[in-house]
């Protein structure tokens, strides 16, 4: 699926997430929800929010596989798989497993590739021979 499209679906169907980006490991965005200028700082803010809760925790970057940080505000949520990283904002005291489940499910429809659609069997009839006929 489209990134852009993942985001939008994402927003129909997560009623607390208000903005969501999708960015690559170099920070670079490839969908976003917001303007370009926002979603260029919204990215930054999230990939530093990523590396330095790695260094709080000591581990390997590998290890990390979500982060939410909450505020009286709202909650930003960071999920990561692969090389994409997608981050979004909420709305106060948000349901957190419901929106890391929605965040994944749109991470991973990103990820897919589209199916082929197969060419449909052709049905054939054999015209059965006449009895008595040779």
């Amino acid at each position: 699926m489209a990134a852009e499209k993942a985001l939008s679906e994402l927003i129909d169907i997560s009623s607390q997430v208000q903005a969501a980006v999708l960015f690559d490991e170099g920070g670079s965005v490839l969908a976003s929800t917001v303007s370009a200028e926002r979603a260029e700082g919204f990215a930054a803010a999230a990939k530093l929010l990523w590396e330095q809760a790695v260094v709080v925790r000591g581990e390997d970057v590998a290890k990390l596989t979500q982060l939410e940080a909450a505020t009286a505000d709202g909650s930003v949520f960071v999920v990561r798989e692969a090389e994409q990283t997608l981050a979004a904002v909420t709305s106060p005291e948000p349901t957190a497993g419901l929106v890391f489940y929605d965040l994944r499910s749109a991470l991973r429809s990103v990820g897919e590739k589209p199916k082929k659609r197969k060419a449909p069997v052709k049905k054939t009839t054999s015209k059965a021979k006449p009895r008595g006929s040779s």
